[in-house]
């Protein structure tokens, strides 16, 4: 890996050469491409890694099927939930040089890495505890019949960061699971993770090769909705963390932001407060809360939803603009006085902007919320369990987070309604994704037909 620039993150080296990981060893990619990965703190080029081709998911597809029909088939679960269990010590082990290459690489805060590291090794943890687990049943139909299931495993993940490889996987190699991971390519074509422009190109292509099992988590367009009644102090920070966190990069961003006509004014006012008190800057500085985005791409395409929301007459109440002279940074925004048409209201930005819209009462709170065609995720900030629950059960969104927001757990399922995709990842649901049900019927007695 040829580095362009000299690298002063705590505790990481970088050693050459690195390649694409394939059959458990670092190899370089069959056409000789390579990519510069761009640091979008200062724009410098960080290094020129190994780019990929559907040439070289074929390799990948061919190892992990040959593993899978080889020592990995054959391998009690007991010890594959072992190796789990030890991937997650090293994780833990490495936490912060990977939180490093992390900041460096995509600009989220180290803090923030690390703690998504963390929750990486948790999951493993939890799935490693599930390995010897997964059980079927035995149904009693009658005397003459021993009846039972089995859930079997579809096969190994194969990972993909780019479509065609993903269509790749989809076309050939049966017992192969294909993930395509997080990936940034020209605007032009995809410009961020959860595209529901990739999902589908994706169910297309499964469509066209034997009806390929495909479960898709998408993008989302999400209202955090806050009630007169709601602790105000409490809500301000969850709408702040709901929408900011990770620079507004999250598939699950709290963006429509839907506040109750009684505290709308003072809402706002304060959440402006609230969103100007956020540190941006250096990822590797103690006190950042907010880094740069991840490209020149995304920075361009979040700014221009920033002029069309000027454009089409919304009230900018703060931000959009660049923050600083080299980075991708964009400030903190907050968009008011908006209709439920606008772009910016309709359309996943996947950046540090949102809206404020106000609402009379649950029915049009539901109506506004519900208004998309996104279903990812919702939130609900109020002190009466009774609406908690009413607001909850009628919101269209495959999660739902009362007084709190972006509280993603292992053991929880996360997955949308709609346009956001089909199918879970986390808790037991996920297991649902990877196996298939298989019956089997001893029948005990004599011919019943002659």
């Amino acid at each position: 890996m040829a580095l362009f620039q000299e690298i002063q993150t705590p505790a990481l080296k970088y050693e050459q050469p690195l390649g694409l990981f394939i059959n458990n060893e670092f190899v370089p990619s069959v056409e000789g491409r390579t990519l510069d990965t761009i640091n979008p703190h200062n724009e410098q080029k960080i290094a020129a890694v190994c780019e990929g081709t559907a040439k070289d998911v074929d390799i990948a597809v061919a190892s992990a099927r040959a593993a899978f029909e080889g020592p990995w088939k054959s391998l009690p679960s007991m010890e594959r939930g072992k190796l789990l269990l030890k991937l997650a010590d090293l994780l833990e082990r490495d936490m912060m040089i990977l939180a490093n290459i992390e900041a460096l690489d995509n600009g989220k805060t180290v803090s923030m890495a690390a703690f998504d590291i963390q929750g990486s090794a948790n999951t493993l943890r939890y799935y490693g505890g599930w390995a010897d687990k997964v059980y079927g049943q035995t149904i009693d139909i009658d005397e003459n019949s021993h009846t039972y299931t089995r859930h079997e495993p579809l096969g190994l993940i194969a990972e993909a960061g780019f479509p065609p490889g993903v269509v790749n996987i989809i076309n050939g190699y049966g017992r192969v699971a294909g993930a395509a991971i997080a990936w940034h390519m020209d605007v032009d074509k995809i410009a961020f993770t959860g595209s529901t422009l990739v999902g589908r190109e994706i169910q297309i292509a499964s469509a066209k090769s034997n009806l390929k099992k495909v479960t898709l988590e998408l993008g989302g367009k999400s209202p955090n909705i806050v009630f007169a009644d709601a602790n105000i102090d409490n809500a301000l920070s969850w709408v702040n963390f709901g929408i900011y966190c990770n620079h507004g990069q999250a598939c699950c961003a709290g963006s429509r932001i839907l506040v109750h006509e009684g505290i709308y004014e003072t809402f706002l006012e304060r959440f402006k407060q609230r969103a100007q008190q956020n540190k941006l800057g250096d990822p590797f500085a103690p006190d950042t809360f907010q880094g740069p985005q991840v490209s020149k791409a995304q920075f361009d395409r979040i700014m221009n939803y920033i002029d069309q929301g000027k454009a089409a007459g919304a009230t900018l109440e703060t931000g959009g603009q660049r923050y600083g002279e080299r980075g991708y940074y964009i400030q903190p925004t907050i968009f008011s006085n908006v209709k439920e048409d606008m772009s910016i209201v309709r359309e996943e930005i996947f950046g540090p902007v949102c809206t404020v819209q106000s609402f009379r009462d649950e029915d049009e709170a539901v109506r506004l919320a519900n208004n998309t065609e996104y279903g990812l995720a919702a939130a609900v900030h109020t002190t009466n369990l009774k609406t908690a629950t009413r607001m909850s059960n009628r919101l269209r969104s495959g999660t739902v987070w009362v007084n709190s927001y972006n509280l993603i757990h292992q053991q929880v399922p996360f997955g949308g309604y709609k346009q956001s995709g089909n199918g879970r990842e986390l808790g037991s649901y996920a297991l649902d994704n990877y196996t298939q049900v298989k019956a089997v019927r001893i029948y005990l007695g004599d011919a019943m037909f002659g």
